[in-house]
């Protein structure tokens, strides 16, 4: 067991998401540190039969290791008519409950599974609440290899700064789990985030870029107060 503040909190954080999970549900499972202790206590509550009849659609390789891990069955947007529930972390939350996600270059997917989910759960810690988008993080854009160059110019005239995203522990760059390059942006300030939303994705050769706009239903924030973890709706 861990006694670290930071970890605790975003065990509990995890914890309150998996509790909102009810028997039956498809779940769409995010990617990222804390909706891992999401995955692992919605595991927990199967194995101790709180929960039955529940199925995961991961949204990383990461989600699906997981998911395995902790014995969730997984099934496919091919099987499924709906998605129920999506638990999901985010870089960044501003006050419209709008997001910049990516960090974990697994966006594109997260995207399409938390967008399908009749209710979008987003799990994350006091210090990723920001009063403007783009503020603390870079905007991740996903691109196919080979339009790397021309994206780049294409935002460079849009105002943003793009670089290429570099391995750690790896040589050369990031490659998603779809075989695409990431891009991170840096924008002065991103004043219409589903503007922005759009005119990136209608770069051609860019597959989907990490603004989260109008998709949030729930915020759950980790907080650590007097040393211990406690956790807020936002």
């Amino acid at each position: 067991m861990t006694s670290d503040p930071i970890t605790l909190m975003k065990q509990e954080v995890g914890k309150a998401a998996a509790a909102r999970v009810t028997s039956g549900s498809v779940v769409g499972l995010g990617t990222g540190s804390t909706t891992a202790y999401a995955i692992q206590f919605l595991g927990d509550r199967l194995a101790q039969g709180e929960i039955t009849n529940i199925v995961g659609i991961p949204t990383s390789f990461q989600a699906e290791v997981l998911a395995k891990k902790y014995g969730i069955p997984l099934t496919t947007l091919d099987a499924v008519d709906k998605i129920d529930v999506a638990i999901d972390g985010a870089d960044e939350v501003d006050p419209q409950k709008n997001l910049i996600k990516g960090g974990g270059a697994a966006h594109t997917r997260e995207k399409i599974v938390d967008s399908l989910a009749e209710t979008f759960i987003v799990v994350v810690d006091q210090g990723k609440l920001v009063d403007r988008l783009g503020s603390t993080f870079l905007l991740p854009v996903e691109v196919l290899p080979m339009a790397i160059a021309p994206v780049m110019r294409a935002i460079q005239a849009l105002g943003g700064v793009p670089e290429l995203r570099m391995g750690i522990k790896k040589a050369g760059p990031v490659v998603t789990d779809q075989g695409n390059l990431v891009i991170d942006v840096k924008f002065a300030s991103i004043d219409d985030p589903a503007g922005l939303e759009k005119t990136l994705n209608n770069i051609p050769g860019v597959l989907e870029n990490g603004l989260f706009v109008n998709c949030t239903d729930v915020v759950l924030v980790g907080e650590v107060i007097d040393g211990k973890p406690s956790v807020r709706e936002f």
